[in-house]
C-alpha cells in the first residue's frame, strides 16, 4: 500500500512578516531564501524551502504538505481518498510550480485543515547555511512534526492510519475527556499528533528538532530575554523523549525545539500508553491550554 513518508513542508498565512524573519532567522535558525514584502520561503536542509510564508489578513496555516515517494504513490493515495469520500483536488501545473515540486494534490481533512500530498520537493543547489549555526535533524525523518487538536478523533484516525498509511507509536492521557494518539510515518517517533479534546479544534504547533542540545539552550536563553512568548517551558516528554521548549509564533500557532527524539524500528516497537506528556519541565504559560 502506497503510505505518506513524511512531512514535507508547511505553509502559513501571516500579517507580520518582519516579525516572522525575525522570529525564524534570529530565534530558530532558518534560513531565509525568498524574501520579498509578500512572501518569505525558509530553508533548515538541503531542499529549496521547508516553510512558506505568506503574508494575508488572517494569521493561521493554510497547507500541511505531506511527501510520498513518487507519481504512482501519489495517485493510489489520492484514489483511495476519493473512494473514502475526500474531495481531492489535482493542482494546476502553475500550483506545482509555486510549490516546487513534481505532482501535487489537495484536500481537507476532517477538521477543515488543508493537507497536501507532493512528490519530488526541489533540492537547493546552495548549501544550507544556518543564520545562527543551527543544524536539524531531518533527511529520511522529514521536517518534524504537526500537532493538532480534534473533536474527532475517530476520523482523523481513520484518515491518518487508514488512508494515509501511518503507523501507531502510542496514546498519552493529559487529563481525563483529553488524550493524544501520535503516528509514525518514518523512523521519527512521530511525524503527526492529535489530541482528542472536546469542543477543541485547530493546529497545536510545529516541531523542529536540533542535533545538539546546545543549540536547544542557546535559543532558550535567547526566549528567556524576550526573543518569543513562551508557551511552555524547557522540559522532557515522557514518550518520544524529546528536550524541548516551545514558544508562541508570530502567527500564534506554536513551535515546539528540541533535541534528542527517540526514533522507531517498525521490527520491534510495541505501542505504549502514558498518563503525562512530560516527566519534568513543560509547565505552560497559560494553566488552562491541555498540557501537551
Amino acid at each position: 500500500m502506497a503510505e505518506v513518508i513524511g512531512l514535507g513542508y508547511v505553509v502559513v498565512e501571516a500579517q507580520d512578516l518582519d516579525a516572522w524573519r525575525e522570529f525564524a532567522r534570529d530565534l530558530l535558525g532558518l534560513q531565509p531564501t525568498v524574501d520579498t514584502p509578500d512572501r518569505l520561503l525558509l530553508r533548515m536542509d538541503e531542499k529549496a524551502y521547508r516553510l512558506d510564508i505568506r503574508r494575508g489578513d488572517t494569521d493561521q496555516v493554510t497547507a500541511i504538505g505531506w511527501e510520498v515517494k513518487g507519481p504512482n504513490e501519489l495517485e493510489e493515495i489520492a484514489a483511495r481518498l476519493e473512494s473514502n469520500g475526500y474531495s481531492v483536488k489535482r493542482a494546476t501545473d502553475d500550483a506545482v510550480t509555486e510549490r516546487q515540486v513534481s505532482g501535487l494534490v489537495e484536500f481537507d481533512d476532517p477538521a477543515g485543515q488543508r493537507l497536501e500530498l507532493f512528490w519530488g520537493l526541489l533540492e537547493a543547489r546552495q548549501r544550507f547555511v544556518s543564520p545562527t549555526g543551527a543544524s536539524f535533524v531531518t533527511g529520511r525523518g522529514g521536517m518534524g512534526h504537526v500537532f493538532q487538536f480534534t473533536d474527532d478523533g475517530p476520523a482523523q484516525g481513520r484518515l491518518y492510519q487508514d488512508l494515509l498509511g501511518f503507523r501507531l507509536s502510542d496514546l498519552i492521557e493529559f487529563a481525563p475527556g483529553a488524550s493524544g494518539t501520535f503516528l509514525h510515518a518514518n523512523e521519527r517517533h512521530h511525524s503527526f499528533a492529535y489530541a482528542s479534546v472536546p469542543g477543541l479544534s485547530g493546529f497545536g504547533h510545529l516541531m523542529f528538532e536540533v542535533t545538539e542540545l546546545d543549540l536547544v539552550g542557546r535559543a532558550w536563553d535567547k526566549v528567556q530575554d524576550g526573543a518569543a512568548p513562551i508557551a511552555a517551558t524547557f522540559g522532557k516528554h515522557t514518550n518520544d523523549e524529546m528536550l524541548s521548549f516551545y514558544v508562541v509564533t508570530p502567527s500564534g500557532f506554536q513551535v515546539e525545539y528540541g533535541f534528542g527524539g527517540k526514533l522507531v524500528d517498525d521490527a520491534t516497537w510495541a505501542p505504549a500508553r502514558y498518563d503525562a506528556a512530560s516527566y519534568w519541565g513543560h509547565r505552560r504559560s497559560d494553566p488552562s491550554e491541555p498540557d501537551v
